[in-house]
């Protein structure tokens, strides 16, 4: 379960707008940075502002069937909330005046926002960064006793050297010996551990082991010498390589339309987000989103200079703006 949410009260709209949009940039850099998601920060039309806002900013992405989630928000409520529920200051002049307030929040469809943009049909696959479990080592043999004795102490030997490196309790040491070898692997790529180290007879002969990515199946062997440089390595290139497919698969299904009849045909037959310039009403928002079934995401912050021709009213001066069916 998952719901942060946060409240701000200040003297001023400048200082109160400076608090959204800093928490704007928070959320974005968690997302970016800790789970490896793409997300477009922008504003929030009229029509899809939270009620009672002046402006609402958002961070939207991508999931993998190509519709739109809203993963965190970000509001500048104005004086609208603090006139409603009396929150008054004394300002610097001796006077009270009503505060102007913020609110902003992430809850569970952040977690549903992770996973839809990076599992798989065989289950989940978490970037290593907020991975509670970062790498399995999986001892394997069919005599219990090497398995007892001799596999499974160096299995946990490794894993105390991987835990000191990675500062923290991130490698697991699976003893289910009663099942199959296959049936252990599936488990953990289930849970999308994002590094499994098979030792087994073989491996211990060697002095390696074989390490398979979640996210690749890519298989290498790596000697016990080498286990405290490669494994960080591996896993700083799982948390790129899933951002990086993440940012590929929205670019690739990003469309541009400059009007109603193009707009409609991409979202029949391709999908994804739509970028067009946009000047319209609530009214004209429900129209088109009856019309088509999609919703205006936002204006994307990085286009907040551009102006050009409303794609559906036609109107010069429109902002830059992203449609998209939506969750």
């Amino acid at each position: 379960f998952l719901w942060q949410e946060g409240h701000t009260a200040h003297a001023t709209k400048e200082e109160a707008v400076d608090e959204t949009l800093l928490m704007l940039e928070v959320y974005r850099r968690i997302m970016v940075e800790e789970l490896a998601l793409p997300v477009i920060p922008g504003e929030k039309t009229e029509g899809e502002r939270f009620p009672g806002a002046d402006n609402t900013y958002t961070c939207e992405t991508m999931m993998s069937d190509k519709k739109a989630l809203q993963a965190g928000t970000s509001h500048y409520l104005g004086q609208n909330f603090a006139k409603a529920f009396d929150i008054k200051f004394q300002n610097k002049n001796g006077e009270m005046d009503f505060a102007h307030t913020t609110s902003w929040g992430v809850s569970m469809r952040l977690i549903g926002a992770l996973i839809m943009t990076h599992s798989d049909n065989d289950g989940l696959v978490l970037p290593p960064r907020v991975a509670p479990t970062k790498a399995v080592i999986i001892p394997i043999s069919t005599d219990a006793a090497k398995f007892d004795e001799i596999i499974v102490p160096k299995a946990k030997e490794l894993q105390s050297a991987l835990n000191k490196i990675l500062c923290g309790r991130f490698v697991r040491v699976d003893t289910q010996q009663h099942l199959r070898p296959g049936d252990r692997f599936f488990f953990h790529l289930q849970k999308g551990v994002p590094l499994r180290l098979e030792l087994g007879e073989k491996e211990y002969a060697a002095g390696k082991v074989k390490v398979v990515r979640r996210d690749t199946g890519e298989k290498v062997d790596i000697v016990w010498e080498d286990l405290e440089k490669r494994i960080p390595e591996l896993l700083d290139d799982i948390q790129k390589n899933l951002f990086d497919k993440a940012l590929k698969f929205r670019q690739e299904n990003t469309f541009h339309a400059s009007g109603m009849a193009e707009f409609k045909e991409i979202l029949e037959t391709k999908g994804g987000f739509v970028e067009v310039f946009f000047e319209g009403s609530k009214e004209d928002e429900k129209a088109i989103k009856e019309a088509t079934g999609a919703t205006p995401r936002c204006y994307p912050l990085e286009y907040s200079d551009e102006r050009g021709r409303c794609f559906y009213t036609g109107k010069e001066g429109a902002r830059k703006a992203i449609f998209a069916k939506a969750y």
